[in-house]
C-alpha cells in the first residue's frame, strides 16, 4: 500500500499491513446500542447492505443470547453473501455450540483478562482465565470454526498477562487476535507503543475493537492500522455500547482519502447505508457528524461558497458523491449574492437585478432574525417578488392590530390606491378577518371583491416558519384572480395575498 496524500506521513515510518479487513459489528454491538433492538427482517436488509459495500466479515449477532439471534443468523447465511458471517460467544462450549447451530463458520469468542474483569466479573485467577480460553478456542478448532480471540479489556490489562494470554490462545489454533479497547481509554500515543509492540511479538493477525468514550475510536484505530494492525472491528454511524465504537464510514474515507488507501469498498453506498442503519434503529446523526451528516457537505458563508461553486476542491476534502452524499448550498445571514444566483439558477427562476436585490435583502434579514432560510422558503419568497412586479394600483401603507381577551381584535389598515392615501378601522372575529375587513371598506367605490378561497400553509416546522398565502378572489363581473405571499407576521401574509389577486383584478377591469 503507498501512502499519496500526507507529506510528513512517511510510509517508511509505518508498519501497514498489505490486507487490511474491515469486520463489521453492526448487528452485534451496535444492537447493543441502549435502545435499539433490530428485527430479523431489519438484521437481513443491513447485512445486505454491508455485504453490497463489500466489507470482509459481518459478526451477525450473539447466538447464545436467544433462538431469535440464532435464526436471524440463519437467514442472513441463506442469503449466501460474498461478506464472511461472524458470531460472538463467550469463552463457554455452550455459545460455541450456539454459534455452530446458527451455521456459521467463523466464531468470535472472548474472555475478560484484566484485573478488574478477574476479580469482579469473572471471579477466575489468571491460570483459570487462560484455561478457560484455550479450552474454547481447541474446542471451536475442534469443530471445523475459523476462530477469533478477544481478551476484553485488553488495554487495562497487565502485558505480560495479555502477552501470556495471547501466546496460549495462538498455540491452541486462534487465527486472529483481537485487542478490544472496551472501554475506551487508549490515545493514539498509547494505541502506537501497545500495537507496535504486540506486533513485534505476534505473527498471528492483530485484529482491534475500540470504543469512543473519549472521541478517539477512529483515531486510535487508524493509529492501530499505521502500526501493522491487519484488522478493524467498526459499526455504522459510530453506534455501539455507550458511546459506541470506531466508526465504518469515517475508518473507510479517511483512509481512502488522506492516506490513499483504497480498501475495495463501494464507498457511494455509504451514506444510503447510514441512513437505513438510522432508521431502524432510531439513533438520528448529528447533523455536524463527518462524513453521513445532514451538515457534511453544507455550505452557508459567502466565501466558502464562492469557492465551492468554482472548485469544491477549495472547501470540502472529497467530493459527496464519492460517499453518496449530496452538496447543500444553505441560505442564512452568511449567504453571499454567488450562492442566492447559484440557487435561483438550480429552481429556474430569473430575476431582474431589483428583484434579486429585494430577495437577497429578504434572505439576510430573515438570517438576522436567526432562521435557515431553507430551499422551499426561497423558492416562495422569490415567487412572491416575481408576482409583486406587476402594476399594483393598490399598496399598503400602514397596518396596526388590536386585540385581547374579551375584546372583538381591531385592525388599522392605510392603504395607498391609485396615489391617494386613506385609512380605516374594522373589527372582525380575528386579526386576519378585521384586516380584510377594513380592507373591503377602503376600496369600496373601486370594486367589488369577494374572497372565494384562503389557503395559509407554513412553509417549514417551526414558531419562526413562514408563512405561505394563497387566495383565491372574484369580482361582481364574473373574472377571478390568484394572488399569493410569503411573509412571518401571518397577517401581512394574508394581507399581501389579498392585494395582489385585487390588484390584478383592476387591472383585468380596466383592461376590458
Amino acid at each position: 500500500m503507498t501512502i499519496k496524500n500526507i507529506e510528513l506521513l512517511k510510509e517508511e515510518d509505518m508498519n501497514l499491513s498489505d490486507k487490511i479487513y474491515i469486520f463489521d459489528t453492526t448487528l452485534r454491538d451496535g444492537e447493543q446500542t441502549p435502545g435499539v433492538a433490530l428485527t430479523v427482517d431489519e438484521k437481513i436488509q443491513i447485512a445486505q447492505k454491508l455485504n453490497n459495500l463489500g466489507v470482509d466479515k459481518i459478526e451477525v449477532g450473539f447466538p447464545a443470547s436467544s433462538k431469535g439471534e440464532i435464526e436471524s443468523a440463519r437467514k442472513i447465511k441463506s442469503r449466501d453473501l460474498d461478506s464472511t458471517l461472524v458470531g460472538l460467544a463467550r469463552s463457554l462450549k455452550g455459545d460455541i455450540d450456539a454459534v455452530l447451530d446458527a451455521d456459521l463458520e467463523y466464531v468470535h469468542t472472548f474472555i475478560g483478562t484484566s484485573p478488574l474483569h478477574r476479580d469482579y466479573k469473572l471471579k477466575m485467577d489468571k491460570e483459570k482465565i487462560i484455561e478457560t480460553a484455550v479450552t474454547a478456542v481447541e474446542y471451536a478448532k475442534d469443530h471445523g470454526l475459523t476462530v477469533e480471540f478477544s481478551a476484553e479489556d485488553a488495554t487495562r490489562t497487565e502485558r505480560d498477562f495479555l502477552i501470556d494470554v495471547f501466546n496460549n490462545v495462538v498455540s491452541a489454533g486462534t487465527d486472529f487476535l483481537d485487542v478490544p479497547d472496551t472501554v475506551g481509554v487508549l490515545t493514539p500515543v498509547l494505541t502506537h507503543e501497545l500495537i507496535t509492540d504486540l506486533k513485534s511479538k505476534f505473527e498471528t493477525p492483530l485484529s482491534v475493537h475500540f470504543h469512543n468514550d473519549f472521541g478517539l475510536a477512529t483515531a486510535n484505530t487508524l493509529t492501530a492500522i499505521e502500526c501493522g494492525a491487519n484488522q478493524a472491528h467498526v459499526t455504522v454511524n459510530g453506534l455501539g455500547e455507550r458511546t459506541g465504537n470506531c466508526s465504518l464510514e469515517e475508518l473507510v474515507v479517511t483512509l481512502k482519502v488522506a492516506y490513499g488507501i483504497d480498501l475495495g469498498l463501494d464507498t457511494t453506498r455509504l451514506y444510503s447505508l447510514s441512513n437505513l442503519v438510522g432508521r431502524f434503529t432510531g439513533v438520528k446523526m448529528p447533523v455536524n457528524k463527518p462524513i453521513v451528516g445532514d451538515n457534511a457537505f453544507a455550505h452557508e458563508s459567502g466565501i466558502h461558497v464562492h469557492g465551492i461553486l468554482n472548485n469544491s476542491s477549495t472547501y470540502e476534502p472529497m467530493s459527496p458523491e464519492m460517499v453518496g452524499h449530496s452538496r447543500r448550498i444553505v441560505l442564512g445571514k452568511h449567504t453571499g449574492a454567488n450562492a442566492l444566483k447559484s440557487k435561483l439558477k438550480e429552481y429556474h427562476i430569473d430575476l431582474d437585478e431589483d428583484q434579486f436585490s429585494k430577495v437577497f435583502d429578504e434572505i439576510k434579514s430573515l438570517g438576522d432574525s436567526g432562521k435557515c432560510v431553507t430551499d422551499d422558503d426561497l423558492i416562495a419568497i422569490a415567487i412572491t417578488e416575481l408576482s409583486s412586479a406587476r402594476e399594483t394600483p393598490i399598496v399598503i401603507k400602514g397596518l396596526s392590530i388590536s386585540m385581547g381577551a374579551n375584546v372583538s381584535p381591531t385592525a388599522t389598515v392605510k392603504l395607498e390606491i391609485d396615489g391617494e392615501e386613506s385609512e380605516t378601522a374594522s373589527t372582525g372575529v380575528g386579526p386576519i378577518d378585521a384586516a380584510l375587513n377594513a380592507i373591503r371598506k377602503l376600496i369600496q367605490g373601486n370594486i367589488d371583491v369577494e374572497l372565494e378561497e384562503y389557503n395559509l400553509e407554513a412553509i417549514t416546522g417551526g414558531t419562526d416558519a413562514l408563512a405561505e398565502v394563497f387566495v383565491i378572489s372574484s369580482d361582481s363581473q364574473g373574472n377571478k384572480s390568484t394572488g399569493r405571499s410569503t411573509n412571518q407576521d401571518i397577517v401581512m401574509a394574508s394581507i399581501l395575498a389579498v392585494l395582489d389577486s385585487i390588484n390584478k383584478l383592476l387591472l383585468i377591469q380596466r383592461a376590458q
